[in-house]
């Protein structure tokens, strides 16, 4: 595990970055609670042990830049930028939600930070991502577009197609495939034939960047990169972060599939774990990664008693922000 810190991030920074990944820890830890009590409707799926990918690549944009991800994506909405407690609000269907109630835990959104959309269909959310760069490029703001999916929608028609128009229109966009090794319940290794998912890159003219997706220093420093190739016009990247998702495909499935032994291997690579260390490596003490930890849980469990408390949507609500007038 490497412990150098890249010179663009201060220690102030480093701190920040570890209370926003607690705090994502403690949303889903909540949210796999309500689910086993039924207070979730539908199927939720979690970001536990990805928190590192959300807040490093997150970190490296600006106010403006947009983000795209899939149905688990509470941690990239947040890391984004959403509230806590309309993101929690949103996944029990309350009226004060990000959505209203109408999107509930696969379709966060929350426009007023640029998240985009979280997306059920599996890839259906790279062209936004690639429309949102082509409407910078083609307006000028300068932002950059950074899409979030798993190693199964590399497979997907949408995922080759988005690529390829990046690619010959040199986008200012960012694609982030969050190898958690497992799509669904296959491993990749039996649905991909060259599971180097980075070599898909060179067809579509971009870079392929592989990445320790559970260090948050290290997707930072390759996802900056990244941003500021795309700010400056020269097109897209591909980044391919390494990480591993602890609990099962969604709140359904108990992962029985996964070999003996794999689960434990990747907690000892904790994201949280491997960024505390990289704290002490620059002198902050074992009291002070305490009260992150603490401070974090108070704050994001405040968060969900505001949104237990919230009302219902009223009936006839659910004719709202359906339909565009004009």
């Amino acid at each position: 595990m490497t412990t150098s810190v890249a010179a663009t991030l201060t220690r102030e920074e480093l701190l920040d970055i570890q209370r926003r990944m607690c705090e994502i820890r403690v949303f889903e830890d909540i949210v796999k609670d309500w689910f086993s009590r039924a207070l979730v409707r539908g199927s939720t799926h979690l970001y536990q042990g990805q928190e590192a990918v959300a807040v490093g690549v997150t970190s490296a944009l600006r106010p403006g830049d947009t983000t795209t991800c899939t149905y688990r994506g509470h941690g990239t909405v947040l890391a984004q930028g959403a509230p806590l407690d309309r993101s929690f609000g949103e996944i029990l269907g309350k009226a004060n939600g990000l959505c209203h109630g109408k999107g509930g835990s696969m379709h966060l959104t929350d426009l007023s930070v640029g998240a985009l959309g979280s997306f059920a269909i599996v890839g259906a959310h790279l062209p936004i991502n690639v429309g949102a760069g082509w409407a910078a490029q083609v307006l000028g703001t300068g932002a950059v577009s950074a899409s979030f999916f798993g190693d199964g929608a590399t497979n997907i028609g949408t995922f080759h197609e988005a690529l390829n128009l990046a690619g010959v229109w040199k986008l200012p966009v960012l694609f982030v495939i969050e190898n958690n090794l497992y799509g669904e319940y296959s491993p990749i290794s039996t649905t991909t034939a060259n599971p180097n998912l980075t070599d898909r890159a060179l067809a579509y003219g971009m870079p392929g960047v592989q990445v320790d997706g559970n260090d948050v220093v290290a997707v930072f420093e390759a996802a900056q990169a990244a941003v500021r190739r795309g700010r400056a016009g020269d097109g897209p990247t591909l980044l391919e972060a390494m990480t591993y998702r602890h609990s099962g495909h969604s709140r359904s499935d108990p992962g029985k599939y996964r070999p003996a032994g794999e689960l434990e291997d990747w907690l000892t690579r904790d994201p949280l774990v491997v960024a505390e260390q990289r704290l002490r490596d620059l002198g902050v003490d074992q009291v002070q990664l305490a009260a992150i930890r603490e401070t974090a849980s108070a704050t994001v469990r405040e968060a969900a008693d505001r949104a237990l408390s919230w009302a219902e949507p009223a009936p006839e609500d659910r004719f709202e922000n359906v339909w565009a007038t004009r």
